[in-house]
């Protein structure tokens, strides 16, 4: 086999993996209490899922995400954070890893994303703010959009 065919089919593979990988952040998305938006992410290195968050309170406080008005309480962390913090409490590290998540990050998270060493970010739907992306493709990090069905 030449080089161009070893090429193509190592990428088919990846996005077979990325689309599989995206479906699994979205079915942990579903566990969020939030219901403005529930937003799942996964961590993965050499192969394995190392993390995983969804968008939520933290641990100890109520599960509501809103107030009585429909605004997301300040305290609320996004899906990328619960898992690069999960990541940190670990043995492992998110050093060269991948992070899959269903709604692009934002800036702040996007910042997380840089200092934990993540390369690589693949995300399903585009936040209203590409700010975040931007950052992250300023600073060297692939990042993939794929929209699932």
């Amino acid at each position: 086999m030449d080089d161009e065919t070893l090429t193509y089919k190592d990428v088919a593979k990846q996005e077979r993996y990325d689309r599989a990988y995206l479906r699994m952040a979205a079915e942990w998305a579903s566990l969020s209490h939030c219901t403005r938006k529930q937003v799942g992410a996964l961590i993965v290195r050499n192969g394995m899922i190392i993390s995983d968050g969804y968008n939520g309170t933290p641990g100890g406080y109520p599960n509501a995400c809103e107030d009585e008005a429909g605004s997301t309480h300040w305290y609320v962390l996004h899906a990328e954070a619960n898992a690069i913090t999960k990541v940190a409490r670990s043995n492992n590290s998110a050093e060269n890893g991948t992070l899959y998540i269903t709604l692009s990050p934002c800036k702040d998270c996007a910042k997380m994303i840089l200092q934990a060493g993540i390369k690589r970010v693949v995300f399903s739907v585009a936040y209203k703010d590409l700010s975040g992306v931007d950052f992250l493709q300023q600073s060297g990090i692939e990042v993939v959009q794929i929209e699932q069905p």
